[in-house]
């Protein structure tokens, strides 16, 4: 019943996203819609709305504009990391920059985030603190990745923290948010902030793990990306000595080259490891809610996390 629920608020979020990028210049419209309509798995806000419940909502109408901001939010930082990137395929679609050119991605980016101003005007200071220190961390997060890749020092504490910033930070307020919304006392929305931030954490290394293992059509977008950008060079710290065959087989393309290594090395399987041990925590933290099918649900998310494709 709540999957079913859920899935239908979702449709309504996804209305929401479309009405607020309403413009009347119609290039940030287009572009707005264009990265909005492609897809995406709309985990933030399924956390946002199941959080809300778990905490004991009973009004999930009340959430859809929250949800949406969070997705909002997401969305306008897959914008400015394609441009980063140079990533000419998001969610099996061109991306923006690759249509409408680097400024204007980077307009479309700035304008998303400020239409998240709107959709969380209503809500208050309390969560609009916990929005704005949420998209400050994230920022931080995405800096210093770039930083510790131009320096080629990324350790498995720089890679911690930088996930925790650029990804587990807006998981936790997203449910923490929810949880606020529903009335949760104290130890409830610890208990589900603690749930999400392990969740986030889970899914980016699920993320890294994917750009060196994943298949690019499944995923709708290019693998290797991320090592571009340092992010998967963590798993070089995790991974044996390797007799450098597969770096021979293709040495003309350096980023396919690590990818091998990386495959050959042992480090893809403690990545996951690592992924499956900070899942257990996440599920630990959910024994501190009641029992409820909400909760039940949360469970089922963090099993979606680890096992995705894509």
């Amino acid at each position: 019943m709540v999957a079913i629920q859920i899935e239908r608020e979702l449709l309504a979020v996804e209305k929401q996203l479309n009405d607020i990028v309403c413009s009347e210049v119609d290039l940030l419209q287009d572009a707005s819609q264009h990265i909005i309509v492609s897809g995406g798995k709309r985990v933030r806000p399924r956390l946002t709305m199941l959080a809300y419940l778990a905490a004991g909502g009973e009004d999930l109408s009340a959430v859809i504009p929250l949800a949406a901001a969070v997705e909002l939010v997401h969305t306008a930082t897959l914008v400015h990391d394609d441009i980063n990137d140079h990533s000419l395929t998001r969610r099996g679609k061109i991306t923006v920059h690759a249509r409408w050119g680097r400024t204007f991605a980077l307009l479309t980016g700035d304008y998303l985030f400020s239409k998240v101003y709107e959709l969380m005007a209503p809500y208050g200071p309390q969560y609009n603190i916990l929005m704005a220190r949420a998209c400050v961390e994230l920022v931080e997060g995405e800096t210093l990745q770039a930083a510790a890749a131009k320096a080629g020092t990324v350790d498995q504490e720089t890679y911690k923290r930088i996930i925790s910033l650029k990804t587990a930070s807006l998981f936790e307020a997203s449910a923490r948010m929810g949880a606020l919304l529903a009335g949760g006392d104290e130890q409830t929305v610890a208990a589900l902030g603690e749930y999400a931030c392990n969740l986030g954490l889970t899914f980016q290394i699920v993320d890294d793990v994917l750009d060196i293992m994943g298949d690019p059509e499944t995923m709708g977008k290019p693998t290797g990306n991320d090592l571009v950008q340092g992010a998967g060079a963590i798993m070089v710290q995790n991974g044996k000595k390797t007799n450098h065959q597969a770096a021979a087989a293709t040495a003309e393309d350096p980023i396919q080259a690590m990818m091998a290594r990386l495959r050959e090395s042992g480090a893809v399987e403690v990545a996951r490891m690592q992924a499956q041990e900070i899942a257990r925590r996440a599920r630990k933290a959910l024994e501190q809610l009641p029992p409820s099918p909400a909760r039940d649900e949360l469970r089922i998310l963090v099993d979606l996390v680890v096992d995705r494709d894509q």
